[in-house]
This record gives structure tokens, sequence and C-alpha cells, in this order.
């Protein structure tokens, strides 16, 4: 069963211990709100709640955990074969994954049946054009091992969702179950409601902080792999910049440091005297009217990403000063530079505008 359908049938659930749970505080409390605990909302919300959150979290960590779990197993039993030369063991679990996953989309389309599916062999069928019918591009014809890893990979997949399915309904109905034949009138509905609530917060705010501290180690790991390949002398003191794909890149950073300094000095002289006269301007001699119209104007323009401006400029600007000025551009910056440049330029009025 897919994910979504999954989740959306626990939220019916939970819509549904809500009623019941509700009806059945106000039955205990024969038909009076006095003799509650808590008002009979919380029992309908201390119902939903438990019938969603634990079903949820298993959701969600089974929808990271099970591809972890079946492409190491899926690997661990690849062919040494199914590895070329050239290639390396995360290239060979990328297209094992596209072919099951086109594999799957052709038992939808009705291209294959699951049974084919299940026993396609890459000897005495092409793989690859019958997977192209439905739109699905593969970079190489498919090697049998490499099929044969796919086809396992979908067995397992199959398997996991199955097991997913009966694990999340299950925990859909026993917090159903637990939650409703609890309700009593001298139950606290209001006080556990309002403690999960406060669990669900924090684990809300931990969880920022966590994907936090990981980009920061992420970052920390990757400056060290790549100091690792390129030493810190030689970027930050090397005056070429060469990257190339298939090795032997020079990488320093002093080009990109005066790319840098020479692009926002031209935004600079741009930017700084349109947008300190405009400002002058508006403050001090423009009419009521003229300041009525030319402030909203000037709002909405600085409520734009800075983003679309630099687009603009890139593709816009930048081709339109080549036509005028020459290939070769003005002051030795080509087309790519000067729609960079405009593109700084752009951002940097914008920033200066906005107090106005």
């Amino acid at each position: 069963m897919p994910a979504i359908w999954l989740l959306l049938i626990v939220l019916a659930l939970a819509i549904v211990g809500y009623v019941l749970g509700r009806m059945r505080a106000l039955a205990a409390a024969e038909g009076s709100d006095t003799p509650l605990h808590s008002l009979p909302g919380y029992y309908g919300w201390n119902v939903a709640i438990f019938t969603v959150v634990p079903a949820a979290f298993a959701l969600a960590l089974w929808l990271i955990v099970q591809p972890l779990v079946v492409s190491t197993m899926v690997q661990t039993k690849l062919s040494p074969n199914a590895i070329g030369p050239g290639q390396t063991v995360g290239l060979v679990m990328g297209d094992v994954q596209r072919i099951a996953n086109g594999l799957d989309e052709a038992v939808d389309a009705g291209v294959m049946t699951e049974d084919f599916a299940r026993n396609l062999r890459a000897d005495f069928t092409a793989v690859r054009s019958r997977l192209g019918q439905i739109g699905v591009a593969l970079g190489s014809n498919v090697e049998q091992s490499v099929l044969r890893s796919a086809q396992e990979f979908r067995t397992l997949s199959s398997t996991g969702n199955l097991l997913r399915t009966g694990v999340v309904l299950g925990l859909a109905i026993i917090g159903f179950a637990f939650s409703y034949l609890r309700i009593t009138k001298d139950f606290r509905a209001r006080n556990v409601v309002e403690t999960t609530i406060l669990y669900l917060l924090i684990a809300a705010a931990s969880i920022a902080i966590l994907t936090t501290i990981g980009i920061v180690l992420s970052l920390i790991f990757n400056t060290i792999h790549f100091f690792n390949l390129y030493p810190a002398r030689e970027f930050f003191l090397s005056t070429v910049w060469s990257p190339s794909f298939g090795g032997g890149s020079e990488l320093g950073v002093i080009p990109l440091i005066w790319g840098t300094l020479y692009i926002s000095v031209i935004a600079l002289l741009v930017a700084v005297p349109i947008g300190l006269f405009a400002a002058v301007y508006l403050s001090e001699y423009a009419t009521p009217t003229v300041r009525a119209v030319a402030k909203p104007l000037l709002e909405v323009l600085a409520g734009i990403p800075t983003i679309v401006y630099g687009l603009f400029a890139l593709l816009i600007v930048g081709p339109m000063l080549v036509d005028v000025f020459g290939d070769d551009g003005v002051l030795g910056v080509d087309w790519m530079a000067g729609g960079t440049a405009v593109m700084t330029a752009g951002l940097v009025m914008g920033i200066m505008l906005i107090p106005f």
C-alpha cells in the first residue's frame, strides 16, 4: 500500500476516534459536562493523538530506514562482475534502483505483468528498450547481474511495504483502542493531551537543532575531505581556477575573490548613486502624489526575490550588452560576467531601497 494511502487511513481513523472518544466521555458523564474532569473535546483529541502519533512516527521512520536496509541487503549480494571498469558500487546501486523503479512503473502501466517482471532475463529481452517505452531512460544496456539485483530489490521492497502497512495500521488500532478504553469521567484527558503536545513540540525543536548540527558536521567533514584532495596552501595561494570533472583540477580561491571584488565594485558604482539619489528625492523633494505612487512600487520591487532580477539580467540584459558592445565585452568582462555584475548591482540596489 502506498504511504500516502496509509497516512490517509490513519488520519481517517483518528477522526473517527475523536468523534467516538468525545461521545464516550459524554456518555460517561450521562450527557452533562459537569462530572467530567476535562472538556469533552480533550477526550476526543486524546484518542486522535494516540491513534496518529505512534503510527505516523513508525511510518516516517520506516520510510527512512527501509531504503537503507534494502540497499544494504542487495549490495551485499551484488555480483563482483556487475561492477565494470570505471564504475563504483554507488553507481551500480543507482542503476539497480532505477531499473527496479522502472519495472514497477512498467507493471503499473500494464506493459509487463508482475510474473514477467519478476522472471525477466536480460539475456532474452531488451530491458532498456522495454523500459524506454514508458519513459524510463537508462544510460546503458542492462546486464543480467544488475537486473537480478533490481528484481531482488523489488522483492525486498514489496515485503517491506507489506510489513510497513501491518505495523503502521497495527499501531494505529492499538493506540485507538488503548486511548478509547481508558476514557472515564475521572480521566485527566486535558493533562494527557497538553503533555503529549508539549513533548511533540520539544521533538520538533530537537529535529530542527539536530538538522542544523548535521549540516554543520557535513560541511566540516566535506571540508576536511576537500583539503585532503587539494592542499590548503594551493587552494588559498594559487592564482589558477580550472575545475575539471575528468580529474586534474587546479582550484585556487584568489581568482574567485578577485572576481567577487571586481563585480562588487561595478555593482556599487551603479547601485549606490541610483539608490541614494532615489531615496533623497522621495524623502525631500517628491510631491505627495509622486511619493504615494513611487513608494508602493519600490516596496513591490523590494519584495521580489533578488534571484529573479539576477535571472532577468543574465538572460536579457547580458545578451543585450553583448549585442551592443561586442563579444569581448567592456573592460574585458564577457557576457556571463557582465550579467553577474548586473545581477549583483540589482541585489545591492534592492537592499538599499528596502528601507525607503
